[in-house]
């Protein structure tokens, strides 16, 4: 059964020849492997761990009675690559990630470049002491403290369950 027809995008592109030999879900997958490839042409046949997703930095958010915390694993930056902005209630982290790579041997030559920037927004859920933040990059993990303004730490309340 050929379900090529079935298929809404692409359907002026026709299968090579050795098609006929694979199952049904085996071209469907071929077929899915070339529409990304055409949409997202920039990670076609990019298959070394250090180009795939690693420019998006993980980040916790954790909040105690005084404080918020972010923590952001950014393995492979230096400190002079990180930074660390607050505007609104948004804390912004932004970097660069430059890799070069050079192999020589008696029968080849390897060069490699990569780069690439990153962004993360994280909405603060209340409002920080500006003047009191600290931040520490140490091990490829960004730690950003800020205090919590004299007003939000006021604000909050304990509120009891009533059980019935």
């Amino acid at each position: 059964m050929d379900f090529t027809g079935l298929v809404p995008f692409n359907n002026r592109r026709r299968l090579p020849a050795r098609a006929s030999t694979l199952s049904p879900f085996e071209r469907m997958h071929e077929e899915m492997d070339r529409l990304f490839d055409d949409l997202l042409p920039q990670f076609s046949g990019i298959r070394e761990p250090e180009f795939r997703g690693d420019l998006l930095a993980s980040v916790d958010l954790s909040e105690s009675d005084d404080a918020l915390e972010v923590k952001a694993d950014l393995p492979g930056l230096e400190e002079k690559d990180i930074d660390v902005a607050l505007r609104g209630g948004l804390l912004l982290i932004t970097g660069e990630r430059k890799h070069e790579s050079e192999e020589k041997k008696k029968n080849y030559y390897r060069s490699e470049r990569s780069y690439g920037s990153f962004s993360r927004s994280i909405p603060l859920p209340c409002e920080v002491d500006h003047d009191r933040i600290e931040a520490e990059f140490k091990n490829g993990v960004l730690t950003v403290r800020m205090p919590k303004s004299r007003e939000a730490r006021e604000k909050q309340r304990k509120i009891e369950i009533k059980t019935s």
